[in-house]
This record gives C-alpha cells, structure tokens and sequence, in this order.
C-alpha cells in the first residue's frame, strides 16, 4: 500500500462542502474535493478537464490543530456605484494544521507530489484567498491510508503544544468509508463531497461516505521540519 502525505497549514483556510448564495461555509477539516482540486491545479489541468485519474483514490485527512472559526462578511457595489451587492457571509478555520492522506498507485502519487513541488497554477487551501503558509511537504510512503493517520508524528505547532499541556487531545481523523481498517471508527455521515467536475459552468459534486473518530497523538517528541515556523511573538523571553 502507498500513500501520499500533505502537510496543510495557512493563517486562513476554507474547505466547505455545502456553501449556497450569500453563506460561504467551511467544514472543520479539508474535503476530498478540495484536495484533488489542489492536486489538479498543480498538474496544470483546467477546471473543464476530466477527473477520471482521482476516482479511485483512497482519502483522509487527521485534525492536528483545530484552530478556530472565522467569520468574516463581503459587500460589494456596481461598477456605476448606484447598487449594493447582497451581504455576503464567508467562513473560515484559522491558525489550522492538518495531516492530509491520499492512497493509490505508486506511480500516480509520486506523479503528484512531483507536481505538487513545482506547481503550474498558484496552489490555496479552499479558496483563492488562503495561500498555503509553509511548503506542503508532499511524500510519499509505503504504508496504508490509516497508518499514517495513526503513526505520522504530530504537525501542531509548538506555542498550540503547549497551549494543550502535559496531556494532548486525541487527533480526530476523517476517512472514505472501508479506507482505515487500522483505525478505531466512531461513526459515519454522508457529504456531498465526491468531485465530479469543476467546470464553472456545471460543477458537479456525488455523494461520499465519511468515517470519523479519533486517535491518540503519536510521536511527541517530533520537532516540526521548517526553522522558524513555530515563534511565538507573546511568549516571554
């Protein structure tokens, strides 16, 4: 088994599901659609090109920092001036770090993380306002889909380590359904998170069979791999 990890960290992400009209939400953990969307912009594919390539890839994702919701509010007026636009409501998850999974052929993934090193199209994290804060780190490894949600050292950042104390919480995960055997599953839910097409035009999203649940954090004494990334500007000298 053969899976690709992606390291997502940024001030500001947004993964939503389910936005509609003026209500831009976010889920609290990146989508399956959301990350081969970032794959197939750093392929150079345009939104009206086929996704056959992703459909049998295996997806997970592990909530190493949960940060926290974000709310912020979008007007906006006619070229002439004379008009408002409607309110417009958008969602985000700040100071977020997650642990992102992908499983599947060997030599499609180290296509992707190839890819994914040198970008052809500006890579964000659910929307063109949430530039990735740090490199995305992509790897590749020969382990199955849930032991690395369960083995890979823990991505939290120090000052949120010590904001956590002497005992961390369990890392929730979310996974497709069957994916992580290794893991112990709380439950299951249903999203409409399955990505069909991204053509502006007709973009069409099926329906997904989520696990979720939690696992305790492994590797505590891993240090985070950029210099630099975890300063704490309140913390005292």
């Amino acid at each position: 088994m053969t899976s690709l990890l992606l390291t997502l960290a940024a001030p500001l992400q947004a993964w939503g599901s389910g936005s509609r009209f003026t209500t831009r939400s976010t889920d609290d953990a990146p989508t399956r659609s959301g990350v081969v969307g970032l794959i197939a912009a750093a392929q150079g594919r345009r939104r009206t090109d086929s996704l056959e390539e992703y459909v049998d890839l295996r997806f997970g994702v592990r909530v190493d920092q949960p940060g926290q919701l974000l709310r912020d509010f979008q007007t906006a007026r006619t070229l002439d001036g004379k008009s408002s636009m409607p309110l417009s409501y958008r969602f985000y998850r700040a100071d977020a770090r997650y642990l992102a999974v992908v499983s599947g052929d060997r030599g499609l993934l180290e296509a992707f993380a190839d890819a994914l090193m040198r970008p052809a199209f500006p890579l964000y994290l659910g929307r063109r306002s949430c530039p990735p804060a740090e490199p995305l780190a992509p790897r590749v490894v020969d382990a199955s889909l849930g032991e690395c949600l369960r083995d890979t050292p823990w991505q939290a950042a120090t000052w949120w380590r010590r904001r956590c104390g002497a005992e961390p919480p369990m890392l929730e995960f979310r996974v497709d359904k069957g994916a992580a055997p290794e893991l112990v599953v709380d439950g299951e839910t249903v999203v409409r998170d399955e990505p069909m097409s991204f053509d502006p035009q007709h973009r069409q999203y099926g329906w997904r069979t989520v696990e979720f649940g939690r696992t305790p954090v492994p590797g505590l004494d891993a240090r985070p791999s950029e210099d630099g990334l975890d300063h704490d500007a309140f913390m005292a000298v």
